[in-house]
């Protein structure tokens, strides 16, 4: 009993006394570089193991020893499992016309957000504002994938059946990404230099002026990365666009045609997927997997000239 009472006052000290007199300074570092050096390493290392594990399960394919080869995956226009034919085409336009649209639709709204949250609202309005942001951020997927399928959907198909198409999936992916580019534009905004805006007040121009024709230009870099990055994550969205885009297999040909994205793909057939049908189907996630990775490391090197060309 007596050990233990000398055990929690030892402790209780211990506490007490500051870190930098417990470690010396050196080693305090050490050990929190030691520590940093490892979760990097792990992260990339996982990253790693997710590519290597892909290329493994498509490996049939990339080495032509499956029925279905590569170029297959390309030239066919028609995904017929039962007739081994794998063609991602109608799919890999399908992702990129409900991406692209998403971005069309949320690129200004997201800036325009930004503009707002730094140069007109009062500090109160932007702190509100910027947690709304967050919290639309924080929104599970299926959420949207559930608001989509409830209230856009019923909505288009009283205008144009059947509902479930390339314009609901696009609108609920744009306002999935809307959050993440109006938060990467505040922080490109918040990163340009005052001289430059004073520099525009003392050319007497007008504050539309100062911003559309100086600010953003001058921010252009950081609100593209911020962009890049919102368009990895619309790529590589799955439920939502599943539960609104209709998943019938076909080119896009209209906005309110349904229409299959890659992802829903994987995840509607992978449960029964077998040999070259399991193939394709990591095929094209690995080809997701390498777009998203391109995508990130475009939107760190114009992040990075970014913060270049402000410090010159």
């Amino acid at each position: 009993m007596i050990s233990l009472k000398l055990s929690f006052l030892l402790l209780h000290n211990m506490i007490k006394i500051p870190i930098r007199h417990r470690f010396p300074n050196h080693l305090l570092d050490a050990i929190i570089n030691i520590i940093f050096f490892v979760f990097a390493i792990s992260c990339a290392c996982l990253f790693l193991l997710i590519l290597l594990f892909l290329i493994k399960e498509t490996w049939p394919i990339l080495a032509g020893n499956d029925v279905v080869s590569l170029p297959s995956l390309f030239k066919s226009d028609g995904w017929y499992p039962l007739e081994g034919l794998f063609g991602l085409n109608p799919m890999i336009l399908a992702s990129l016309a409900v991406t692209l649209g998403a971005i069309i639709l949320a690129l200004p709204i997201g800036v325009a957000s930004a503009l707002f949250i730094q140069f007109y609202s009062s500090p109160k309005v932007a702190m509100f504002y910027r947690v709304l942001l967050n919290l639309l951020t924080g929104i599970p997927s299926v959420v949207f994938g559930l608001w989509g399928l409830t209230e856009l959907v019923p909505l288009i198909a009283s205008y144009q059946p059947p509902g479930a198409s390339l314009l609901a999936a696009i609108l609920v992916l744009s306002l999935m990404i809307t959050p993440t580019i109006a938060l990467t534009s505040t922080a490109a905004l918040s990163a340009v230099p005052t001289e430059i805006m004073l520099g525009a007040q003392a050319l007497g121009l007008s504050k539309k002026t100062q911003l559309l024709s100086v600010v953003v230009p001058a921010a252009k870099a950081g609100i593209i990365g911020g962009t890049l990055l919102a368009t990895a994550r619309a790529l590589g969205e799955t439920m939502a666009v599943m539960m609104v885009a209709g998943n019938v297999v076909q080119n896009p040909s209209g906005l309110f045609e349904p229409v299959r994205v890659l992802t829903a793909n994987i995840a509607l057939e992978m449960a029964y997927a077998m040999e070259g049908h399991r193939a394709s189907l990591f095929a094209s996630g690995l080809l997701l997997t390498l777009i998203v990775w391109l995508l990130v490391y475009l939107a760190q090197r114009v992040q990075q000239t970014s913060i270049r060309g402000i410090r010159s």
